[in-house]
């Protein structure tokens, strides 16, 4: 399966707390299917440093997909894109090639915040 990588940028006041909860159960599924690699939410610069929970601007993913097409259709059905999170506009999937392969995601290493 190819290997995509997606920036997705927040809309100005995004909704995300609003949905988050719905947004993490999302993600633990397709975690446990293989399809979310790696993620994350992308924290401003002024809060790179602070705890865990910082001021998050977008998210940041790798996800396994059988086409493109494929790809677009797991984005476009996550709580981010679908409750308006995300700007649908700047939005990018691209495929990527790996220098260094990623491991199997487990459960116990996921930390959702």
């Amino acid at each position: 399966m190819t290997k995509f990588v997606v920036w997705a940028p927040d809309v100005a006041d995004s909704r995300r707390h609003a949905v988050q909860s719905r947004h993490f159960e999302n993600i633990r599924r397709l975690i446990a299917e293989g399809t979310m690699r790696a993620g994350g939410g992308v924290l401003t610069e002024d809060s790179a440093n602070a705890a865990p929970g910082g001021r998050k601007f977008g998210s940041c993913m790798i996800i396994e997909a059988e086409s493109l097409e494929a790809a677009r259709k797991i984005v476009e059905s996550e709580v981010y894109y679908t409750e308006g999170v995300w700007d649908k506009e700047k939005l990018v999937i691209l495929p990527i090639v790996l220098a260094h392969p990623l491991p199997p995601l487990s459960m116990d290493e996921v930390h959702l915040a």
